[in-house]
């Protein structure tokens, strides 16, 4: 655990020293790539890593993988892991164990096109992270706030984010 810790805090510093020394050094621009597959499934990349994609039968999939609200609530579990240990070494808050679950309530007929004024996203998101160590409950309560600040997938739902769709014919 110490030199996964070591290994964290140099990052941290040599992004912060890379940064320091130009500021563009701090932008990066993330990848990925889908094709259909099977009815409603997709087989996404990113870097050299495949994510496949489909939906529960219910929803006119094959039940062969997660669906894409299912691979939201796993990238917000897995940045939260990620941003937890990070903030834990960086404000030296010692974590013994971590463990995060989420669920979302979704109403379909937003997706669907059954009702406009329902969002065809998650109307609600829970969280519970559950964490073990020897800290008191005010050191975890200002990890968590430092994670609720700096964690890039949950600020994807809790702020705005400009997408642009560019389509292409043929």
């Amino acid at each position: 655990m110490t030199s996964q810790l070591t290994t964290l805090n140099e990052i941290s510093h040599a992004t912060a020293k890379a940064v320091a020394t130009d500021p563009a050094n701090a932008h990066f621009v993330f990848r990925a790539a889908g094709v259909t597959e099977g009815t409603v499934g997709s087989v996404v990349t990113a870097r050299s890593h495949t994510v496949r994609v489909d939906e529960p039968s219910a929803l006119g999939g094959a039940d062969a993988a997660a669906n894409p609200v299912e691979v939201y609530l796993a990238a917000l579990i897995s940045c939260q892991v990620v941003t937890y240990r990070f903030w834990a070494q960086r404000l030296g808050i010692a974590v013994d164990d971590i463990t995060i679950t989420a669920e979302g309530d979704l109403d379909v007929r937003g997706f669907f096109g059954i009702d406009d004024a329902v969002r065809p996203g998650f109307q609600a998101v829970r969280v519970n992270v559950r964490i073990s160590g020897p800290e008191t409950e005010q050191r975890y309560a200002e990890l968590q706030q430092a994670v609720d600040a700096h964690c890039p997938v949950l600020d994807l739902s809790t702020g705005v984010t400009p997408v642009s769709t560019t389509l292409e014919i043929g």
